[in-house]
């Protein structure tokens, strides 16, 4: 389905200006936003500033701090930039003045334990940005390193401790695991109140049910929804499509959106004319893994574009031989779209602020504070 559309979208040098001036006008302030615990009320303007006023004229000067704008679903010819960093900066500074606080008044710091399973590279690099970001904050960072062709009974027993050590609030496993070992397996193996990654069929399960609440939600899927409550979209009664049915983004993004109200579409590897469903959509949630899959003939003017792909395309005018790309061709989508996250920039700073989240949720829970 995806190979006709892995071309290279960015076609013109007037096509890039473009892609410039809607990231550089664009951008969403997002002075007073509201804690975590009340995502809805936000604290925005009521009085939306047109879209395309924003992207008009690269000269005019930059909207004062206390200017919003909402992320509406009719097209205005340039989109909205959905800004996940300076969005996942102001959560770490929710959670930060939270676990403060709770340092204070109970004597008790959240804790975040992290195992991870041989040498990849990229792994390596998530856990460490993980503890980073811990830090930052301050929550406790616990880790445990194994050697790739360690046992899964090795990997279990160290579940095992963490589950009953009563400094760690959360547990996260990094995946993917070595071949050898069984993913479900050791997933299930994490305490239900400790599943800061959202992975534990009976949290699953709960999120899939009617009137159930999970004691948490995955990481990616839950940043997704955050963004669009902090840009003020309107999610029920919209229709949404989600593209990719992953266990850790796309169905658990299918079920939050349904949760909220919203008509929800599934378009996957099997799906027959997915551009024509995809085209239907309100709100579109790529998260497939195929670079500029999602082309501006997929789109529907006015939609709300959520980028979840991190693919890797040839550049070489970059040092690093290759530039990050989502799987919404942006330079195309920007001039279709009422909104939409960059990548990178865009829903990845999100996941780890929800992980950091979800730690604090945790440890709330467990000590009963509120």
């Amino acid at each position: 389905m995806a190979s006709t559309f892995l071309r290279d979208c960015s076609t013109s040098s007037t096509v890039r200006l473009l892609h410039l001036q809607c990231r550089t006008n664009s951008l969403l302030p997002l002075h007073g936003l509201a804690p975590l615990s009340l995502p809805r009320t936000l604290g925005f303007s009521r009085t939306p500033i047109s879209l395309r006023a924003l992207c008009v004229a690269s000269a005019s000067p930059s909207p004062p701090p206390s200017a919003t704008a909402e992320a509406s679903l009719s097209g205005e010819g340039c989109a909205t930039v959905i800004d996940g960093k300076a969005v996942a900066k102001k959560i770490r500074e929710e959670v930060s003045a939270e676990v403060a606080r709770m340092k204070e008044a109970i004597g008790v710091v959240p804790g975040l334990a992290v195992i991870l399973v041989g040498d990849r590279t990229e792994s390596a690099t998530y856990v460490r940005n993980k503890k980073k970001a811990c830090g930052h904050v301050g929550i406790n960072s616990f880790e445990v390193h194994l050697p790739a062709d360690s046992t899964e009974e090795e990997v279990l027993n160290s579940i095992s401790g963490f589950n009953t050590d009563p400094n760690v609030h959360g547990i996260l496993v990094q995946l993917p695991l070595p071949p050898h070992m069984n993913e479900q397996n050791v997933l299930n193996a994490v305490s239900i109140e400790k599943d800061v990654d959202g992975f534990h069929p009976l949290n699953i399960g709960r999120l899939a049910m009617r009137n159930r609440e999970p004691l948490f939600v995955p990481c990616t899927p839950k940043g997704c929804i955050e963004l669009l409550h902090r840009y003020r979209v309107d999610i029920k009664g919209k229709r949404a499509v989600v593209i990719g049915r992953s266990n850790i983004v796309g169905m658990p993004a299918a079920l939050l959106l349904q949760r909220e109200d919203a008509t929800v579409s599934i378009v996957h590897s099997r799906t027959s004319n997915p551009e024509e469903i995809t085209r239907q959509a309100d709100i579109i949630i790529a998260a497939v893994g195929q670079a500029n899959m999602v082309r501006a003939n997929w789109i529907k003017p006015g939609a709300v574009v959520i980028d979840v792909g991190i693919n890797r395309v040839e550049d070489e005018e970059s040092p690093r031989g290759y530039k990050l790309v989502g799987d919404v061709c942006y330079e195309e989508a920007c001039k279709v779209a009422s909104a939409i996250t960059p990548v990178p920039g865009g829903v990845g700073p999100m996941t780890i602020a929800m992980l950091l989240s979800n730690t604090l949720a945790s440890a709330k829970r467990i000590h009963n504070f509120h």
